[in-house]
């Protein structure tokens, strides 16, 4: 990977809303079974707007009737990651460069 891909990842992670996420279990009359992405944690209850600040969800990967839905129902399972990839991808970022440094400071390419 080159720096300047590294530089693009890394703009587009400050850019994003500030971690960390955590994947919430929500509810709603609307939209029931709502599986989303939020700056808040889960507390379990499955909160039903206006139970929950709309202002926390930074993604949803179901929303019920299927305004949002993947065909492999993998909605927890992508939840979780897009709320890993939050810390996670900054934190390669910054590997990939010092083990980038530590090949250079050892004469390795």
């Amino acid at each position: 990977m080159r720096e300047d891909e590294l530089e693009e990842i890394e703009e587009l992670c400050s850019a994003a809303t500030q971690g960390p996420w955590f994947v919430r279990a929500l509810d709603d009359t609307h939209a029931m079974n709502l599986v989303a992405v939020s700056t808040a944690p889960d507390t379990g209850r499955a909160e039903r707007w206006p139970e929950f600040d709309h202002r926390e969800i930074v993604a949803a990967t179901l929303v019920h009737p299927r305004y949002v839905d993947s065909g492999d129902e993998r909605w927890d399972e992508n939840a979780a990651f897009i709320a890993m990839a939050r810390e996670a991808v900054p934190r390669l970022v910054e590997e990939v460069r010092r083990l980038r440094s530590l090949l250079a400071d050892t004469g390795g390419e």
